[in-house]
């Protein structure tokens, strides 16, 4: 263990005979937060409770949850991103159906097929996971009908066939209820189908698998059975909200109920990584809880992309839903976000990561508030023997940035989309939107870490360029 004020007084010594005007101690001092400390907490229940209503949210747990293929492990992680992705499918044919006149098609169009791919990016990072795992490997559902025991229906088959150059049949699954292969043959839709379809064959490279979507398939590889995991017709079942006074009266509200459920799937494929990064860690597998790690922080950034189709939401359309919803923020935990359960519970999981750093670092708590944890941070950068825990403490300090990079836009959102007084924008009154991003780093000692770390380096660079050390250097 390294002795910390013994460091501090080596370092400090050696500064002190290249540089007279340099302390032989680093000082950092912290000012006091200005904001009050508010607990991050959801919405009333009646407000929670009417938000899941409105996005039919009971319904859609109940397929998440739905645990049928009991060898598969990562069962709970891929349905709702799937889910996700099949409702991100019916928005392309809802935004450009949308009769109004006033709606900017060519960005929805653009901003929606730019999110279809993100997903498509993390499911298929998702499923080299899985295969790199060798407790997960080949535990997907598969539907694979290029063996000699597949047979085709001889009609209505959702497989198509081909034979390639050098004479070898290479039979293709399609799913048949996912809308993704319905918009390709559609003239008004096919160019965004196809590009994404494109997307899932490049995304899909890294695996064994292919998703079944349509996707040329040009390696002839299997495809997963999408349609027994994600259920598209149980997903398209739950289109309309409950509210039809709703739906009849004003346009914009299907593209703030497919928005938000969109949402609600990546937010629960995020409450899923962090439970299986918490187990990674419990089982020291750092490298493993690593990834999940990293595709957290991406999830967020889903989640930042989703929120921000509110901006081509019409203004006066959206306003009149939201009063016709009766969407009042009576106080800050009134907010739209703080009505999502789950989003605060991922909030707070993730900051709550934190408290895994003694574990990964291998070290307890100093009772008197010494600098154990940092010291053994600091010995880990240096000597870059253990590079999973590196890998896993920068993703970490990755997702509190991305946390805080959400709320901040989710902040200025509001200000674009409902007006400065719904936003509060005023940072004195210390509403909880700026408590979160301007909370001081949830990783104090790994901050501490890098600080003394850059002031060594830099005390070291500027004593290389002292005069003694160039006489020294040339003797």
């Amino acid at each position: 263990m390294v002795d910390f004020d013994r460091q501090t007084k080596m370092i400090g010594a050696e500064i002190s005979n290249k540089s007279p005007r340099l302390s032989n101690k680093l000082q950092i001092t912290i000012p006091p937060p200005k904001l009050r400390n508010a607990e991050l907490a959801a919405a009333s229940e009646s407000s929670c409770s009417a938000y899941e209503q409105y996005l039919r949210l009971p319904e859609l747990g109940k397929l998440w949850e739905a645990t049928e293929f009991p060898e598969w492990r990562s069962e709970s992680v891929f349905k709702p991103a799937f889910t996700g992705l099949e409702i991100t499918f019916r928005f392309i044919s809802t935004v450009l159906s949308d009769a109004r006149p006033y709606v900017n098609r060519r960005e929805w169009r653009r901003r929606i097929e730019a999110l279809a791919m993100r997903q498509i990016e993390i499911i298929a990072q998702l499923c080299e996971d899985d295969e790199d795992d060798a407790e997960t490997r080949a535990t997907i559902p598969i539907v694979d009908l290029s063996n000699e025991s597949g047979a085709l229906a001889p009609t209505n088959s959702s497989a198509e066939v081909w034979k390639m150059a050098d004479d070898t049949v290479v039979v293709s699954h399609v799913s048949e209820e996912s809308l993704l292969p319905r918009l390709a043959s559609w003239q008004k839709y096919e160019d965004v189908a196809r590009r994404i379809q494109y997307s899932i064959e490049c995304q899909m490279q890294g695996c064994p698998y292919t998703l079944g979507l349509g996707e040329p398939n040009l390696s002839g590889k299997p495809s997963l059975n999408y349609d027994l995991i994600c259920k598209p017709a149980a997903v398209h079942a739950l289109k309309r909200c409950l509210n039809d006074d709703v739906e009849s009266k004003n346009l914009e509200n299907r593209t703030v109920y497919s928005t938000h459920q969109v949402l609600e799937s990546w937010i629960r494929v995020a409450r899923e990584l962090i439970a299986r990064i918490g187990e990674e860690i419990d089982s020291r597998r750092y490298e493993r809880a690593a990834r999940y790690c990293w595709l957290l922080e991406k999830v967020w950034s889903i989640v930042n992309l989703i929120e921000d189709l509110h901006l081509l939401m019409d203004p006066d359309d959206f306003l009149q839903l939201k009063n016709q919803l009766m969407i009042k923020a009576s106080s800050d935990s009134e907010l739209f976000c703080f009505r999502s359960r789950e989003l605060v519970e991922i909030t707070k999981s993730s900051k709550d990561l934190k408290h895994t750093v003694p574990a990964v670092l291998e070290v307890e708590v100093d009772p008197t508030g010494g600098p154990r944890i940092q010291n053994a941070a600091m010995e880990l950068y240096r000597r870059k023997e253990d590079a999973a825990k590196i890998h896993l403490l920068q993703a970490m300090q990755a997702v509190e940035a991305a946390v805080k990079r959400f709320y901040f836009s989710y902040k200025q959102l509001l200000v674009v989309v409902m007006g400065s007084l719904e936003a509060k924008a005023n940072v004195e009154s210390g509403d909880l939107l700026s408590q979160i991003f301007l909370e001081p780093t949830y990783f104090p000692s790994l901050d501490a870490a890098k600080t003394f770390l850059g002031e060594r380096w830099s005390h070291e660079a500027a004593g290389r360029c002292s005069p003694e050390w160039r006489r020294r250097s040339v003797s």
